[in-house]
């Protein structure tokens, strides 16, 4: 999910502990500490209240509000919906152990028509616009699409990496609806989404804004958002989403609400081709080797809380092989 707009003052809470947070572990009095303190720059300042926004929902761009009153978002409580601040984790052992588990997932793509006749054929248009990456489907409405038509649609994705659709009458329930199809939908532990509708992420710049964040060159992309640091990751990297899970992310769907008249501009590359530009003995070398994965956000050690933020560390192939292409790609991260 993807929003752009303008917003409020920063929320802030007392920084005393009552007498019950005094007596707790050392790691929960570190929490609650964190949780708390404005001052020591841990944790976005939009976390330091929960549920859902009642300045955001008055900042909404016009094209925003009406694609989510259409699809039935109730906006009369805010909007958009903040993470309580009690459940977004602060100790890597807590962030590390969300989704740490077998997830069973049908690879949507892997048995649909190599051709894509019921896609592709009931499209207007359709445009590859390079050799490698990117296909533009023209005609075609997301929200409608049968289950063969998704099969397809997962397997071209698989095959160009990225595919764009425009002007799609899409409310957030039937996106949510679409990403489960094709499999777990990711509900991120730090981040906004829409309000009654977990798993769908809001990225939007100006209510971050408002909300306290200085923007500059460097965190222009507000939704890699550090609660360690407090900033931003940036946009300077390359990356693929979430690396660092036990199981990584096979899709990323984006839809665009209000887009600014510049920036914003995403790059897209291919692990694929990527992988096919390397000599011979290279591959070979590659070939079975694994690489440690690390999240972009960071978090403290438990046991060592001053020993500086920590990532959540995960070992995966750096050469793996898609399952529904059978094509070998090089999985490098940022």
């Amino acid at each position: 999910m993807s929003f752009t707009s303008t917003t409020t003052e920063t929320i802030r809470t007392s920084n005393t502990l009552s007498s019950n947070q005094k007596n707790a572990p050392i790691d929960q009095q570190i929490a609650n500490i964190i949780r708390t303190e404005h001052s020591l720059n841990i944790g976005s300042s939009i976390h330091f209240h929960d549920g859902a926004d009642k300045e955001g929902v008055l900042m909404l761009p016009e094209s925003s509000r009406k694609r989510l009153e259409d699809g039935g978002i109730d906006l009369s409580a805010g909007y958009p919906e903040i993470p309580d601040v009690l459940e977004i984790p602060i100790f890597v052992d807590e962030a590390h152990a969300i989704r740490a588990e077998d997830v069973p997932y049908i690879e949507r793509g892997k048995n649909a028509d190599p051709e894509k006749k019921a896609l592709l054929g009931a499209a207007k248009e359709v445009i590859h616009l390079t050799k490698n990456v990117g296909t533009e489907i023209v005609g075609l409405q997301l929200a409608d699409l049968t289950d063969q038509q998704k099969d397809e649609l997962a397997l071209l994705v698989a095959e160009r990496v990225v595919v764009f659709f425009r002007d799609q009458k899409l409310p957030p329930t039937k996106q949510h609806e679409l990403g489960s199809y094709l499999g777990n939908v990711e509900v991120h532990p730090q981040t906004p989404h829409v309000t009654g509708l977990p798993g769908a992420t809001v990225i939007w710049n100006d209510f971050k804004l408002k909300k306290g964040m200085v923007l500059n060159y460097a965190n222009a992309n507000l939704s890699n958002w550090d609660p360690i640091r407090n900033k931003s990751i940036g946009n300077q990297t390359w990356h693929t989403d979430l690396v660092h899970e036990h199981q990584p992310a096979g899709y990323t769907h984006l839809h665009l609400d209000a887009i600014p008249k510049s920036g914003g501009d995403t790059l897209w590359a291919s692990g694929y081709g990527a992988y096919d530009k390397l000599s011979d003995e290279f591959k070979r070398f590659l070939d079975g080797k694994k690489a440690v994965y690390i999240s972009a956000h960071a978090y403290l050690d438990r046991n060592d809380p001053l020993g500086g933020p920590k990532k959540i560390e995960r070992i995966h192939p750096l050469v793996r092989t898609h399952p529904a292409t059978g094509w070998k790609f090089l999985a490098v991260n940022r």
